[in-house]
């Protein structure tokens, strides 16, 4: 018989949540966050002085990334874009700015150039993934498939990890499970907060 974990169900009605007020913002809201997150993130890049980035290719209804991605591949930034493998790895491709992107193995946009193996990752200096909720401990609530968990968790010398979320993603707590990895910030369209709390 299966028994239910609390932990689980919270984080599956948690997201459930988030899912459905992503869906109904309205679309001169998103144009606004897009602008805003893409001056956060660039700020960013810039304090830290990275030359290499990992990013997401974001969906319709999450923080837009693309702009972000497409201005740092024009300025000479190395990003790499993550492509989920069946195994629960990533591996990763380089951004290009005339690069195809199609439906990746959950219906996610990925790119489709050539492919590098999950180490890729390590030779980056800042890490941006995507989350459904951060706390103020920098514990991160991910959409559930884990491989941002598995590759942060697998590397020996992470460099700084920053999701980007809605403004109203940065809760006060989230659900958590031993294997979630905490991240070093957010970024959301108004501010970047480092999270100095969280263990990296």
């Amino acid at each position: 018989m299966h028994m239910p974990d609390p932990v689980d169900d919270a984080k599956r009605a948690l997201r459930a949540d988030l899912r459905e007020r992503r869906a109904t913002m309205s679309g001169s809201a998103r144009e606004t966050a897009t602008a805003g997150i893409t001056a956060q993130l660039d700020a960013l890049i810039t304090s830290i002085g990275a030359r290499a980035v990992s990013c997401y290719l974001s969906t319709s209804s999450e923080p837009n990334t693309r702009d972000f991605v497409r201005a740092a591949v024009a300025r000479g930034i190395r990003v790499l874009l993550p492509v989920t493998r069946v195994d629960g790895l990533l591996d990763w491709s380089v951004a290009t700015e005339d690069g195809d992107i199609e439906e990746g193995l959950f219906g996610l946009p990925e790119p489709t150039g050539e492919l590098l193996g999950p180490i890729a990752v390590n030779d980056v200096d800042l890490m941006i993934i995507p989350a459904a909720a951060v706390d103020r401990n920098g514990m991160r609530l991910g959409w559930g498939r884990g491989y941002f968990d598995k590759t942060i968790g697998s590397m020996e010398n992470c460099p700084p990890v920053y999701a980007v979320i809605f403004d109203s993603e940065l809760l006060d707590r989230v659900p958590s499970e031993p294997h979630d990895q905490p991240v070093s910030g957010v970024v959301t369209p108004t501010q970047t907060i480092p999270l100095a709390s969280a263990k990296r």
